[in-house]
């Protein structure tokens, strides 16, 4: 492992992690879009409002950079699960997302994941440009366009028939392995009627698995709040495939990091809240050292905190 300056000055701008994830084990994750470029501003989206909210396929970070980035972070001795192209907004987004993808695969053998809001799969093209992908995790949050506005907020172009019908068309195209998020807010969609409608339109959707989840983090409005577990487990008996509560990450790594800096925490913090313990997991560092750094970013007020369901967790202080 080496210390110092990792990188020879280079910092790290499109990567992030291995992050905790409950889905992916230790996932590190690709950044396509610049920060809250994204299709919906959904109500929920731990990063706050959307800042560019568009469905403009373009290049919006050079695609060399990107491959650097991931082939310096491979360099170490991380344990990754998953390489998984999501970040701080639509990555569907990202114009040379197939060719990204076949240029990761070239240089290692962990698989490749996509997580998505799954806006874009109407476009014949976006679908052929995620064929080689080795798993892909679009969501669905509702079961009719009213939900739809409320919850996911999205550009207005997007029509939830034209969303739903290419979820459907993308399930019977591709190869690899779906599993779809279904994301559920108390008040919102956590209603049994609610959530049969969006089990019925799932069901002409081949799927490996559907995933049941709801807020963990601090979110961009107040008033989307978590279902708790034990109603989401009763919400499962509602859905015909395969279907699971996304469980809490549990790290099972020995590997630990010494060269993590503050620039590595700020850099993941600026993709998602985290508390102290996901940090430490997400950088193989030890619990102490992680909650030493945390305390000089609070104190030069690089970061911010917020407490959610009991658990405190830090974010990047964004200047507006």
């Amino acid at each position: 492992m080496t210390t110092g300056n990792k990188y020879h000055g280079k910092i790290l701008r499109h990567v992030f992690g291995p992050v905790p994830s409950r889905r992916l084990g230790h996932s590190l994750g690709v950044d396509l879009v610049p920060y809250k470029v994204c299709s919906f501003d959904c109500i929920y989206c731990q990063l706050g409002s959307t800042t560019l909210k568009t469905i403009e396929r373009k290049e919006y970070v050079p695609m060399d950079e990107l491959i650097e980035d991931v082939k310096l972070k491979l360099s170490e001795k991380h344990v990754i699960d998953y390489i998984t192209l999501s970040g701080s907004g639509e990555p569907t987004l990202y114009s040379r997302i197939a060719e990204l993808t076949q240029a990761i695969k070239n240089i290692t053998d962990i698989p490749v994941a996509l997580i998505t809001n799954g806006s874009m799969l109407w476009d014949a093209e976006v679908r052929r440009d995620l064929r080689n992908l080795d798993l892909v995790i679009p969501s669905l949050d509702a079961g009719n366009s009213q939900l739809f506005s409320e919850v996911n907020r999205p550009y207005p172009e997007l029509d939830f028939d034209m969303v739903v019908e290419g979820l459907k068309i993308f399930s019977r195209e591709f190869k690899g392995r779906i599993w779809l998020e279904v994301f559920l807010l108390e008040g919102f969609s956590d209603l049994e009627q609610t959530v049969e409608e969006i089990a019925g339109l799932i069901d002409d959707i081949k799927l490996e698995k559907i995933q049941l989840n709801t807020v963990a983090r601090p979110v961009c409005e107040k008033s989307a709040r978590p279902v708790s577990r034990e109603r989401l487990l009763m919400l499962t008996k509602l859905f015909r495939q395969p279907t699971e509560v996304i469980a809490d990450f549990k790290n099972n790594a020995d590997i630990f990091d010494d060269s993590v800096n503050e620039n590595d925490i700020i850099n993941l913090l600026s993709r998602r809240p985290c508390s102290c313990k996901d940090i430490a997991d997400s950088l193989c560092m030890p619990y102490n050292e992680a909650l030493k750094i945390i305390e000089q970013l609070l104190r030069n007020h690089t970061i911010i905190s917020e407490e959610q369901n009991g658990i405190v967790f830090y974010k990047k202080k964004i200047y507006k």
